[in-house]
């Protein structure tokens, strides 16, 4: 019967997953995996069938003889050809009598996982020994323990949980524009006339101070005119300063303005200057045009210092912060990357895309990063400075809680709820509920976290003050 209680063993950690079974029916389609499929001849070679498969090895079960619908006998599955996670003659009663045996028995358990127990040695419907549960065994605080033999075939592997900083990689999409700040214009402030335009035109790379045109204006010639008379006349403080500032509300460029001081004669026209260095985006100035007041004669844009306008998922925008650090690798550039900092994070969201636009301003010396280009961005975001963290793969998460399974040496296992922070680099932080150096289960856990879920369950079941060691269900349960 030991080959009973050992698949009574595996079926209960199945049935701790959420598997719901009853003792007048054998387990649903899926319950079971490949390594339940039995062949004929083993079936024949183990003894005694327990139980009936399909023939043709699905996941179909049956207390009795069946045949399929074209006439073929259903495969009978001995105790000896059954899954079992314990060897042969090592089932937890028969190790646990070995080994210690005066050892106290608590009460009874089913084999199946249901919630049943009894305070003497019972079968249940389908023959097969309840398993014991002992004293020692028996914490009251959800742990497990298990054999040392069962750590090592089911893969279970620990490590300590330590400090460490977590970082991850955002990756967004975006695009390079024009550094809004860095962009003006070239325009009058009275009527006048364009006598000529310098040889420039649109891309043009043009300096500060550099002539762009020829401007006549009666009104600039008159400011002109009565400069001059005030420094003639020998005119000093505010008179000579208010003649001086006429000149200076119309925009004259400080050239024009020492020129006239120095000949003591008025231009007919005056050389209008750059007012920044960069290219030419927009040239609307033509030969003899006249220019009324705010015309947008120039546009010019400098391309030292570029945005990079990303479209970052509303989901990650936590972890995103003014100044993290940014590389940026235009599509156009393979193998060019550029790095820059995160300078705003835009206050709205894109309401088809869910995502949220942040600016980088990107260093462009060379000019090789221009508007409208594609690029694709890596934020790198993290923790500045160690935190504790474990592996990913030692939280269970089941969508409302989050555990891990600590390592308290001598084959038990305790499940402890924790609260994870950020995730990075295959490793997660914990903000609560383990302490530094405590040892969780990264491997093989779901296996020890079902064993612990039907612990915990057939406590609660055993310590029903109506259930009477689950006598009612008992009844419930036999056929």
């Amino acid at each position: 019967m030991n080959r009973a209680i050992s698949f009574g063993t595996a079926v209960a950690l199945f049935a701790a997953a959420g598997v719901a079974l009853v003792a007048s029916k054998m387990p649903r389609p899926g319950q079971f995996t490949a390594s339940s499929i039995v062949s004929s001849a083993n079936a024949v070679e183990a003894g005694a069938p327990i139980y009936y498969q399909h023939p043709d090895g699905k996941p179909l079960y049956s207390l009795t003889p069946k045949k399929t619908p074209d006439g073929r006998d259903w495969r009978g599955v001995p105790a000896g050809a059954d899954v079992s996670f314990d060897e042969p003659g090592e089932t937890p009663a028969v190790k646990a009598a070995e080994t210690n045996p005066k050892r106290k028995i608590k009460y009874y358990r089913n084999p199946m996982g249901l919630p049943d127990t009894s305070p003497t040695p019972k079968k249940d419907s389908m023959g097969m020994d309840f398993i014991p549960v002992y004293e020692d065994e028996d914490t009251g605080d959800g742990s497990v323990k298990l054999s040392p033999g069962k750590i090592q075939r089911t893969g279970a592997k620990s490590e300590p949980v330590v400090r460490r900083p977590i970082k991850s990689i955002i990756r967004a999409p975006g695009t390079i524009q024009l550094d809004e700040r860095r962009v003006s214009v070239v325009t009058l402030r009275f009527e006048g006339f364009v006598e000529s335009v310098a040889n420039v035109t649109t891309g043009d790379h043009v300096h500060k101070g550099q002539p762009l045109m020829n401007v006549y204006s009666p009104a600039l010639s008159s400011a002109a005119a009565e400069y001059l008379s005030a420094i003639n006349a020998g005119a000093t403080g505010k008179e000579l300063k208010g003649a001086r500032r006429r000149l200076e509300n119309l925009a004259t460029p400080e050239p024009a303005v020492k020129e006239l001081e120095r000949t003591r004669e008025i231009s007919l026209s005056i050389p209008w200057l750059a007012p920044q260095d960069g290219e030419i985006l927009e040239r609307n100035a033509v030969n003899g045009m006249r220019a009324a007041p705010g015309d947008v004669l120039f546009r010019i844009a400098d391309h030292q210092l570029v945005w990079a306008l990303l479209d970052v998922a509303e989901r990650d925008l936590p972890q995103v912060g003014i100044g993290t650090k940014v590389t940026i690798r235009p599509r156009a550039l393979s193998g060019q990357a550029f790095t820059g900092n995160v300078a705003l994070i835009y206050p709205h969201l894109n309401a088809q895309t869910r995502t949220a636009r942040i600016r980088i301003e990107v260093p462009n010396p060379d000019e090789v990063l221009r508007p409208e280009m594609y690029v694709d961005a890596e934020i790198e975001t993290g923790t500045p400075a160690p935190v504790l963290a474990v592996p990913e793969s030692a939280v269970l998460d089941s969508g409302t809680r989050q555990v891990v399974l600590v390592d308290r040496g001598d084959g038990r296992f305790e499940p402890r709820e924790v609260k994870p922070g950020r995730r990075g680099g295959g490793y997660v932080e914990i903000v609560k509920g383990v302490a530094e150096g405590e040892a969780v289960v990264t491997s093989a856990n779901f296996l020890i976290d079902a064993e612990s879920n039907l612990k915990a369950a057939l406590e609660g079941f055993a310590g029903d003050e109506g259930s009477q060691f689950g006598q009612p269900a008992d009844k419930e349960a036999r056929p």
